[in-house]
């Protein structure tokens, strides 16, 4: 069981959109220091909508391949096309994948037995430990709480990233499922508030720039210190709005090439940060100590 802080890990680019795989290396390696619990590779802040099939494969693979085991590794699978998500579910398999991150479909807006029936599909066709994620926001689908009930039952489904920020939403899905499935919160805002509920851990953008702060917030709620999370959080309470005033990923690209840690490529349609964002995500950045 994975606990405590998982990244949601960008795919860096150089300034001509071309993968950077020297940075992607450097950005695994720090993670691993830094206390991360877990990366997500390919999710939206990797830039999965962006990504070609057989890019999307290989950065699975490549970070698979780096974190060398010292870290799991969780792979975005996820696909409005059933037969294509069975496929990159497969492939993240045979590359040594640790888990599966399948966002519900998106834009055809699938009924709730639609989605029951697909990643029920999903489960039967692939043995491999399978994460839900619902983000109605990005996807215009909600998977409803009894939903997520019907589909816990299948034993590779093991857990669900639960991205609405709604807890009493959270709340619901722990009753419902109890012990049948994971609860993760993949809203930084609120995050160790659904973990103080009991919440295993927080699949975060906010720790690809400050992943030590994101997992002693996470061990914190985890440990049901309210205080000391509280604590821990304050000061990144704006990089939780910021990251977010355009597009995920576009800002914490941004946030990250200011750090020094990555160069400024984005793939179209995603756009580089508009100037007038410049300042509040930098002073985000500087009130939460990264700069």
């Amino acid at each position: 069981m994975i606990t405590g802080s998982i990244v949601a890990l960008v795919t860096p680019m150089h300034a001509d959109d071309s993968i950077d795989w020297d940075a992607l290396a450097r950005l695994i390696d720090w993670h691993i220091e830094q206390g991360t619990s877990a990366i997500v590779a390919v999710g939206t802040t990797g830039e999965s909508a962006t990504l070609d099939v057989d890019e999307h494969c290989d950065v699975i693979r490549f970070t698979v391949e780096r974190s060398d085991r010292r870290i799991p590794v969780i792979a975005g699978t996820g696909a409005n096309s059933t037969r294509e998500a069975i496929e990159l579910t497969q492939e993240a398999k045979s590359v040594g994948a640790d888990a599966c991150l399948l966002v519900t479909p998106y834009y055809n807006k699938p009924t709730q037995e639609g989605l029951y029936r697909h990643h029920m599909a999903i489960a039967d066709a692939v043995d491999i430990p399978q994460m839900l994620y619902n983000v109605p926001g990005r996807t215009a689908c909600d998977m409803l709480p009894e939903t997520v009930a019907r589909i816990a039952v299948h034993p590779n489904v093991v857990a669900i990233k639960e991205a609405t920020g709604d807890l009493a939403r959270g709340r619901k899905i722990l009753e419902l499922c109890g012990d049948q499935i994971l609860l993760y919160s993949g809203d930084d805002a609120t995050a160790y508030e659904l973990i103080l509920l009991g919440a295993k851990g927080n699949i975060s953008v906010t720790a690809n720039v400050a992943p030590r702060a994101m997992a002693d917030l996470c061990a914190a709620a985890l440990a049901g210190d309210r205080a000391r999370a509280e604590a821990i959080n304050t000061p990144l309470t704006d990089l939780h709005q910021n990251l977010f005033l355009e597009a995920n990923p576009i800002p914490v690209k941004w946030a990250l090439q200011r750090m020094g840690l990555i160069g400024p490529g984005i793939r179209l349609p995603l756009t580089p940060l508009s100037e007038k964002f410049h300042q509040p995500v930098t002073d985000a950045l500087k009130k939460a100590g990264l700069v």
